[in-house]
């Protein structure tokens, strides 16, 4: 029998970049064709902390359409995430998969988990993707038009 593998990712996904697009490949990926995802999708309160300007149901449809164009058959659940690491710590989950920049979060995640008794999440850590100018694709370098969600630099494209 082939183990179910429950996975995990959050993020504000706004605007859904390569680099976000790329941990939501790889969150599948590992999830297998029998296993599930959960994306925590920051909510409304604590994306303002972020600079969005697009709402948590707005964003909610950004990933909605991004499951259909990618043809994602296995079970996804987007759910709002009111702080840094949602059901992450509660639930059952095999595996959470990370950008570097979110690694230290995930170390966190299972230190909570080992003080509750509760196994470690396997992290997978998904490399930056990098823009044209081989730094990585960020949501505040497309903010300040430095780049597009494809990482062209601006004016090349």
């Amino acid at each position: 029998m082939i183990p179910l593998m429950k996975v995990c990712l959050g993020g504000t996904f706004y605007p859904l970049h390569n680099g976000h697009k790329a941990l939501l490949t790889k969150a599948f990926q590992v999830a297998g064709k029998n296993g599930s995802v959960l994306i925590g999708l920051t909510s409304d309160s604590l994306a303002k902390t972020k600079a969005t300007l697009s709402t948590f149901e707005q964003r909610k449809k950004i990933l909605e359409n991004f499951l259909v164009e990618n043809n994602i058959k296995i079970p996804v659940t987007i759910q709002p995430l009111f702080d840094a690491y949602g059901p992450s710590i509660e639930e059952e989950f095999d595996a959470i998969v990370v950008s570097p920049e979110t690694h230290s979060t995930a170390k966190e995640i299972n230190n909570k988990r080992k003080n509750l008794g509760k196994p470690a999440l396997q992290i997978i850590i998904v490399p930056f993707v990098l823009a044209d100018d081989n730094k990585p694709i960020s949501s505040t370098r497309i903010r300040n038009k430095e780049i597009n969600e494809n990482g062209t630099m601006r004016g090349r494209e």
